[in-house]
């Protein structure tokens, strides 16, 4: 019998690339119609919201007395009409930084405990309370932050003051409720810990159960095969987690409206009452507003549809990043 030497082995096809291609069943054509008709008219749908917001805008910006960007006014019922978004912008950005730097560690650190400490019987009631706490409307987080919440953080305003005031951020030069855009952060925070709690507990249990065992033979703990073994393996998940926690906090309406003392003035002391975000902005003044007010707020909104675009687009470009780049040491 002759041997067989690794020369004699045929070689391997070559990976193909590409789009599936279908195998003439009607079930296969029907499915790949519906597929890429559902593709393309999600892609319609978001040109036509683009288009409309893109018309309305024009229309508002081309009479507007003011700098769009940089006035801090907003009275398109005016004479002349002045109106910008420079308030806007940074309440719903600085808002949803203190919600993401405050949510993300936290809902991390859940899911860890929840899918790699957690005994069983407690992992899976603990997973169901979480799950249920994002099904919660974002009104009724408005009431309880409004009721409850803004009363309790008087207290922890007045030691931040006290103890980081230092800091110029966390000084409280003005004397009112805490309905501030740090309380709106702490709420932002509480209402989307769930859904990046979801996704990455969802993540981790999807790690190899041969890459953490191998990491344990080699005589790892508990905490070195998280570190080495899982949390390198769900990064791209927690990447999309919190973009997708992100995008609510930045399009967050009714608790943000319901918490927040509006007002048009750019303050870095975070603690002070005022402030104000696109979603709030547009829900109180929408129904009050004549049709070039609304334009005008439309114009807001486009600004915002932008700002998500934009966040979700840097965040498949880092995920498709940390996916090149494993590949590449793979």
């Amino acid at each position: 019998m002759a041997s067989t030497t690794p020369l004699d082995i045929p070689p391997a096809p070559p990976a193909t690339r590409g789009r599936p291609k279908s195998t003439g069943r009607a079930g296969d054509k029907i499915f790949l119609g519906l597929s890429r008709g559902s593709g393309i008219l999600l892609l319609v749908i978001m040109a036509s919201i683009a288009v409309f917001l893109s018309y309305r805008s024009v229309i508002a910006i081309s009479k507007d007395e003011g700098n769009f960007l940089t006035t801090f006014d907003w009275n398109p019922a005016g004479d002349p009409p002045v109106f910008g978004i420079a308030v806007l912008l940074f309440g719903t950005v600085v808002s949803s930084i203190i919600a993401m730097l405050i949510a993300v560690p936290i809902a991390v650190g859940i899911a860890l405990f929840i899918s790699h400490y957690a005994p069983r019987k407690l992992a899976a009631p603990l997973a169901y309370v979480i799950d249920l706490l994002a099904a919660v409307p974002s009104i009724v987080y408005g009431i309880w932050g409004a009721l409850v919440l803004v009363p309790y953080l008087e207290g922890l305003n007045l030691w931040l003051d006290q103890f980081f005031g230092w800091t110029y951020i966390f000084e409280k030069t003005e004397v009112g409720v805490a309905r501030s855009l740090f309380t709106v952060g702490i709420l932002l925070a509480i209402m989307i810990l769930p859904i990046v709690t979801s996704v990455s507990r969802e993540v981790f249990l999807q790690v190899p159960k041969m890459n953490e065992e191998a990491a344990l033979a080699l005589g790892a703990t508990r905490w070195e095969v998280i570190r080495l073994s899982v949390l390198p393996f769900g990064r791209s998940g927690i990447i999309s987690a919190s973009m997708l926690g992100l995008g609510r906090a930045l399009g967050e309406t009714m608790a943000v409206a319901t918490v927040l003392s509006p007002s048009f003035l750019i303050s870095l002391h975070v603690l002070n009452p005022g402030g104000g975000t696109f979603a709030q902005n547009i829900a109180a003044k929408f129904g009050e507003a004549d049709e070039f007010g609304r334009d005008a707020l439309i114009a807001s909104g486009l600004v915002l549809f932008v700002l998500t675009l934009l966040v979700n687009g840097a965040a498949r470009l880092i995920i498709a990043r940390r996916k090149e780049y494993s590949g590449a040491n793979a």
